[in-house]
């Protein structure tokens, strides 16, 4: 994770990614850098467009997001569909009462 990391800093720095770039971030960091690794990743994002990839990553984020937010009703709603809920139930009791009663004159 901190080679991505390191990557991202040197892209958003506006540095060139490359191995010794991305060595050095690593190595100010404090992290044991393994060579495999960092020529592993360089050569991964060789002729990737950072920007258009970290965007599109960002997309299904938001997207997800917004179901979710509007899932969730405002309080005023929840409470006005509980009212009536009860209403409806309290006329369904009412109802029954008074066919019970035409039963029995």
């Amino acid at each position: 994770m901190e080679y991505v990391y390191a990557a991202l800093l040197l892209h958003s720095a506006g540095k060139e990614i490359t191995e010794d770039s991305v060595k050095a971030v690593l190595e100010a960091a404090g992290v044991e850098v393994d060579e495999a690794r960092v020529k592993a990743l360089v050569a991964a994002l060789e002729g990737v467009n950072i920007d258009e990839a970290i965007q599109k990553a960002a997309m299904p984020m938001a997207v997800a997001a917004a179901p979710a937010a509007a899932a969730a009703a405002p309080a005023e709603e929840v409470k006005e569909e509980a009212k009536e809920e009860e209403e409806e139930e309290e006329e369904k009791e009412e109802e029954a009462i008074e066919g019970l009663g035409a039963l029995f004159g």
